[in-house]
């Protein structure tokens, strides 16, 4: 008889079915027209219904399958019952029928933390840039991010009216990375992404600083690695506090199950224990390949002005 899936592969299978579930909600309360949005800090940091929706969805749902997992959600919500329709209790069969990697096949439920960002890129999705918009679960062992689950709601959405929409990303350390096609950047080009709404003197010097062939500015962190791991840019660059560790950790997870690197300005880890502050103090720089030459272009005047962890 064959033994039960590791909680880590039935936690990531069951994270797959909610944020595709999370898609549809995203979807459904665009077309209703009614995006219910409040400002949290100011004009550019916004949360709308559906990511109020969504991270009662994502958490509830998860909660409820592995109550044992510390799940830390973005948006402080007030307790309350969860309706039945927002809950998710299915899991990704496909996902199941992978084995574990050894290292975390004997991990206990009390043992991982979940990071939750329902939506990446709000500003974005209520300027209807719908490209730039994920929902991102991350899941974290010892500070370490070792898989992730990133839904993108929107994809497809420029083929027009009857395109099928959506595509959910995963991936886990030691077992690799599905939903997409691995791709890199041409030999010598150096293509930059980076903050489309909250740039800075310092997010502006560090760019420049990568001498990159072109800089590419859009919405979310999520949608930005997938630019790193789709072969269209080359280096996020975000010389900055502002992106938190829900917004890093599941693409973090993705980006190194295929070899790529993400860390701060100062080429240090993040790390993703339930206690940790949720700020990310000294920005992000992450890439697919050649992440020392980028570390080395970082201007001594960021450094200062972004003091490690």
């Amino acid at each position: 008889m064959a033994s039960s899936p590791a909680v880590l592969m039935r936690l990531v299978a069951s994270a797959y079915t909610v944020a595709e579930k999370a898609g549809t909600i995203v979807r459904k309360v665009l077309q209703s027209g009614e995006l219910g949005i409040v400002e949290k800090t100011g004009a550019n940091d916004l949360q709308t219904l559906a990511d109020r929706l969504v991270q009662k969805s994502i958490c509830a749902s998860l909660s409820k399958s592995f109550p044992k997992v510390t799940i830390i959600g973005e948006e402080e919500l007030p307790a309350e019952d969860v309706e039945e329709e927002l809950l998710e209790n299915g899991h990704s069969s496909l996902i199941l029928q992978k084995s574990c990697p050894n290292q975390y096949a004997s991990l206990k439920e009390e043992e991982l933390v979940v990071w939750v960002d329902p939506l990446d890129g709000t500003k974005e999705y209520t300027e209807g840039l719908l490209d730039h918009v994920t929902v991102l679960i991350g899941i974290a062992y010892g500070g370490t991010a070792i898989a992730g689950v990133i839904n993108q709601p929107f994809y497809n959405y420029q083929m027009g009216a009857g395109a099928s929409l959506g595509r959910t990303l995963w991936g886990v350390l030691g077992l690799g990375a599905f939903g997409f096609q691995l791709q890199e950047v041409p030999d010598g080009k150096r293509i930059v992404t980076t903050t489309r709404s909250h740039s800075n003197k310092l997010v502006i010097d560090a760019v420049q600083a990568m001498e990159p062939h072109d800089v590419i500015r859009v919405g979310g962190a999520g949608n930005k690695i997938i630019q790193l791991v789709e072969g269209k840019a080359s280096a996020y660059v975000f010389a900055s506090p502002g992106c938190k560790k829900w917004d890093t950790c599941a693409p973090e997870a993705i980006l190194h199950t295929v070899g790529g690197k993400l860390t701060d300005m100062h080429g240090n880890a993040y790390r993703y224990d339930a206690n940790v502050k949720h700020m990310n103090s000294a920005g992000v720089l992450a890439t697919l390949r050649n992440h020392e030459y980028y570390l080395s272009r970082v201007p001594q005047a960021v450094l200062q002005a972004l003091p490690s962890d």
